[in-house]
């Protein structure tokens, strides 16, 4: 097979997974996997270091002040950012189980755990292993989408959560103006997968990024299915020009 070849190979594959006409868990799985000495790197790098603050901003919409001993799920968790900024605001007296079910993922971020209360679970989004009510608030920040099902995502993440606990979704989004737009699909589908490829030697893993946010429900739609999964007061922000998006629900 030539270099275009598979190139084309890994872009199909990339596709199909994004879109769920494939083993979309198995495919995210390996990926992450496979990413994870990179991930950090990347992630900083090709968004320009704004994924820290985005990060910031929705820790705050956590509230977890409400409840400053409570026990909390960072869903999705990677290499342990959000569970370790978390954990280390000040006045925060509680714990936080950093889920995802690729295992390299939480290995890379072992050295962020170390010395807090942050304890790092090999866990599937859709079948926690939490009883019924056990969590303060939950957060995910950019894993959302690579759910092989969303909608059992968001219930399993409603079971979990105590009344009154809130679950913040920090998510990828397509920007509403046309000219933002344009120069984001030129980012996201042209130059990104090349970058991220290159420095990764993962190219299909920078393929399916753009794929997985064009196949990903839009802001007012997701707001819709959490409402549908349970969740009351269900309400989302705009960042940065519409490239992502908090949304925030809570547990009657």
């Amino acid at each position: 097979m030539s270099a275009t070849e598979l190139h084309q190979a890994e872009e199909r594959s990339a596709r199909e997974a994004a879109s769920g006409s494939r083993d979309k868990r198995a495919y995210v799985q390996a990926m992450f996997s496979n990413i994870a000495p990179r991930y950090d790197l990347l992630n900083h790098l090709l968004s320009f270091n704004v994924d820290r603050r985005w990060r910031r901003c929705a820790i705050r919409q956590l509230h977890w002040d409400r409840a400053p001993s409570g026990l909390y799920l960072d869903l999705c968790a990677g290499t342990l950012d959000v569970a370790a900024e978390l954990s280390g605001q000040r006045g925060f007296a509680g714990r936080v189980v950093g889920a995802d079910f690729a295992e390299p993922m939480l290995r890379e971020g072992k050295d962020k755990a170390r010395g807090r209360a942050v304890y790092p679970v090999t866990a599937d989004a859709l079948t926690l292993p939490l009883p019924e009510r056990s969590c303060s608030g939950a957060i995910v920040a950019f894993g959302v989408r690579n759910l092989a099902d969303l909608d059992g995502g968001l219930r399993e993440v409603h079971r979990v959560l105590e009344p009154g606990g809130r679950y913040v979704i920090l998510e990828f989004t397509t920007p509403p103006s046309p000219l933002i737009r344009a120069v984001y699909h030129a980012y996201f589908h042209q130059l990104l997968p090349r970058i991220g490829g290159w420095i990764s030697g993962n190219r299909g893993a920078y393929w399916y990024l753009p794929e997985s946010v064009a196949h990903f429900p839009a802001a007012v739609e997701l707001a819709e299915r959490m409402r549908e999964a349970g969740f009351a007061d269900v309400s989302w922000t705009s960042m940065s020009l519409g490239i992502a998006a908090i949304h925030v629900g809570t547990k009657r």
